[in-house]
């Protein structure tokens, strides 16, 4: 394995039966480099939710995660969808190690928003764990969740709920990784228009989000392509459901958006 690592974040709304992500994982890490995929699994959790009986609601693109939604989100996140897509590297030939950010104390977290409930906010990423998994030769699969900081309050060293996207821009800073990449269900960041912006600067993007162009769930990825680009050269938003979206990605054929320090334009 060689250079610094790849932070890939994916989500079960880009794997589907024309998905190549999973492929173009283990064809990357064959190739020498060093992947780190953060996942995620919102609709799942939401179906596990509704059954019972529990109403999704988000806040700015965050999951409001009460006591009974906290039960769900972590069986489900270390559960079934980490340990499927484990299996699925596994089976495509790959070497896959899945944990969360629980395991090892690898994202330590606080209740910013009690409106939320337990959502976490990252306080601190300790990058061993992932380090130890990446020097084993393994790519670390990682579930959003966090253990709320030992701070005397009554919710200290619980598990908390952690926005997915936050959680790969967090690690992609910790690890200052070469790049960070969003494998999402749209064609890139789009502007007022409808039309794809390909490229963007740090400028530029708090502008799309504080006229409201950007909004729900856009707003966590750009949030963190934007903490990432803080060591990382620079990160992408890209259409995982196109097939070798990934691997057109690193080898420098973007179709989506890309957010870089430089000032650019949308050619």
């Amino acid at each position: 394995m060689y250079g610094p690592p790849v932070v890939v974040k994916i989500g079960g709304s880009t794997l589907n039966n024309r998905d190549t992500s999973l492929k173009d994982l283990v064809a990357l890490h064959k190739n020498g480099f060093q992947i780190v995929v953060v996942h995620g699994g919102g609709n799942v959790i939401s179906q596990w939710t509704q059954k019972q009986g529990i109403r999704p609601q988000f806040v700015e693109g965050l999951r409001v995660t009460d006591a009974a939604s906290l039960e769900i989100v972590v069986a489900v996140l270390t559960g079934l969808i980490n340990k499927e897509l484990v299996a699925q590297i596994h089976s495509l030939g790959g070497k896959a190690m899945g944990f969360s950010g629980i395991d090892g104390g690898s994202i330590e977290a606080y209740i910013a928003k009690p409106e939320l409930g337990y959502v976490g906010e990252i306080s601190h990423v300790n990058t061993e764990p992932i380090e130890a998994i990446l020097n084993s030769g393994y790519i670390p699969m990682m579930a959003p969740l966090g253990f709320h900081r030992n701070d005397g309050s009554d919710h200290s060293g619980n598990p908390l709920n952690i926005n997915g996207d936050t959680v790969a821009g967090e690690v992609a800073r910790a690890l200052s990784a070469e790049r960070l990449i969003f494998l999402t269900d749209v064609p890139g960041i789009m502007d007022a228009n409808g039309r794809v912006v390909r490229r963007l600067d740090p400028q530029r993007a708090q502008n799309l989000m504080r006229s409201g162009i950007i909004r729900g769930g856009m707003i966590p990825k750009l949030d963190a392509c934007l903490r990432a680009l803080e060591t990382s050269s620079y990160a992408d938003i890209i259409d995982g459901r196109e097939p070798e979206a990934l691997l057109n990605c690193v080898q420098g054929q973007n179709f989506g958006t890309r957010i870089s320090k430089r000032i650019s334009s949308d050619r």
